[in-house]
């Protein structure tokens, strides 16, 4: 027999994981903010967490981050991720579940994602085509 929550789980996440979501994504933050994670990788950057998603049983959360600037990004993510423990540990001070997940942290694309798209819209042929009604060279 199906479950009512599979189907639920289908369309997007469920309330829950949203509101276990938000509430990593700021106690994250508060951590690597106060600066806690001592690493050379970690010294004067900001790092903006961007989202967390909880898996379904709140057992494993993927933590979206983006260093500000965006620069030396894979070094800031591998140093998150090699202090995932010690981020886990504090965290499960802080947050209420029953379970404190683990954690995964990766790169959050959507902003160089953005900025392509932007990029591309401003293009000399793009806003030629906007000019023209889109319409092609040869009058098709």
């Amino acid at each position: 027999m199906s479950r009512h929550r599979n189907s639920a789980h289908e369309l997007g996440p469920s309330q829950r994981q949203l509101r276990v979501g938000e509430m990593l994504r700021h106690a994250i933050a508060e951590i690597l903010a106060r600066g806690e994670v001592r690493d050379p990788d970690l010294e004067s950057v900001s790092v903006t967490v961007t989202q967390a998603k909880p898996s379904p049983d709140m057992r494993h959360a993927v933590i979206f981050c983006e260093p500000l600037g965006g620069q030396n990004a894979d070094r800031v993510i591998a140093a998150l991720n090699r202090h995932r423990g010690f981020i886990r540990g504090l965290l499960g001070h802080m947050i209420r579940l029953k379970f404190t997940p683990d954690l995964r942290f990766v790169e959050d694309q959507s902003f160089a994602e953005a900025e392509k798209i932007e990029t591309i819209l401003k293009s000399a042929k793009v806003q030629r085509d906007l000019k023209t009604g889109g319409e092609d060279d040869d009058g098709a």
